[in-house]
């Protein structure tokens, strides 16, 4: 039962009040970053690596894998709002959601991109 104990630990790290206030902070930057068509996940983390430098390693990581999440979604609102991919794992977005958003119903094509299916399908 060693597992649970760790798996609890490392939660409880995870939750403090200030790692989850720096993967909000980095989910943010992230979406600002994923809006510029061209600007990846990859692009915005080695770019914003410096703002992490005065941060513990914990932190760090945390706010950095907000920034990369963060950033793989902001591509799927320029894919669906502008018909414009940012990058290579948002065309298929295109396919489905800028029909959807000339339609009237972009902000369901955005929650389907947000959200796993089995909730959004509850949604459209």
């Amino acid at each position: 039962m060693e597992i649970f104990e760790h798996l609890s630990f490392g939660l409880s790290v995870a939750m403090t009040p200030t790692n989850v206030l720096f993967l909000l902070i980095g989910a943010l930057v992230g979406m600002i970053v994923g809006l510029f068509p061209g600007f990846g996940p990859a692009a915005g983390i080695a770019i914003l690596i410096p703002m992490t430098f005065g941060l513990a390693p914990t932190t760090a990581i945390i706010m950095l894998s907000g920034i990369y999440y963060g950033s793989m979604y902001g591509g799927t609102i320029t894919s669906i709002l502008i018909n414009t991919p940012g990058e290579s794992a948002t065309v298929a977005s295109t396919l489905d959601g800028y029909p959807m958003a000339q339609n009237g119903r972009a902000g369901p094509a955005l929650v389907m991109q947000a959200v796993p299916l089995s909730l959004a399908a509850h949604w459209v």
